[in-house]
């Protein structure tokens, strides 16, 4: 009896497809299985087999993968025949996601990302509002990911790095660019916040 029960959960939990819709939500948000294990303090194997359908998370882990990815739970549950194509998201309502650097001889530094568009489902774009903290020239976090990626500096000034090119951003600029360079940004003079739009194709 309790073998056939376990059977029966293992067929709800693959019909609920968590695994491919919480891999599918990362990739979106250009986050790697170590960046999520660094914010949600699950480790990489396990993430890795919820990923796969292997493990079913329990509520609290759940909870904590969303939280990290910027959707509410409910997120996962969805139909997708049943998902809102038109999306409202208040100032009050923006779900917040912290990239953190755990380098070796670093402190944990980051910046503060809100989500805009948090609850269209299989979106190309990835509009954020991102508060970016000043930091050393050794502290700068280089990323790359497919895509591209538009900033708008909404206040502040906003150094962007990549390997060829070293650019000053001044509230009001704007700077668009193919983020499979690998870039780095910081703050100068204090925090920064810019709006970053991520275009993902599928």
């Amino acid at each position: 009896m309790a073998a056939k029960k376990g059977s029966k959960v293992k067929e709800e939990v693959a019909a609920l497809n968590l695994g491919n819709k919480i891999r599918s939500l990362r990739k979106q948000r250009a986050f790697t299985l170590q960046e999520v294990s660094d914010l949600t303090g699950l480790s990489k194997p396990l993430l890795s087999q919820i990923e796969n359908n292997i493990a079913a998370p329990p509520i609290a882990t759940l909870i904590k993968i969303s939280t990290a990815l910027g959707v509410k739970i409910s997120h996962f549950f969805r139909e997708q025949n049943m998902e809102d194509r038109i999306v409202v998201v208040r100032k009050d309502e923006r779900y917040g996601v912290k990239k953190i650097s755990h380098h070796k001889n670093e402190s944990r530094i980051g910046y503060r990302w809100e989500s805009l568009a948090y609850p269209m489902v299989g979106k190309q774009m990835e509009p954020f509002i991102a508060d970016i903290e000043p930091r050393q020239e050794k502290e700068l976090l280089y990323n790359d990911h497919k895509g591209e990626e538009f900033h708008f500096v909404m206040d502040g000034t906003v150094e962007f790095r990549s390997a060829e090119k070293t650019v000053s951003l001044e509230k009001g600029d704007s700077l668009y660019f193919d983020s499979n360079i690998p870039h780095a940004l910081r703050g100068v003079g204090g925090t920064a916040r810019s709006l970053i739009v991520i275009f993902t194709p599928k």
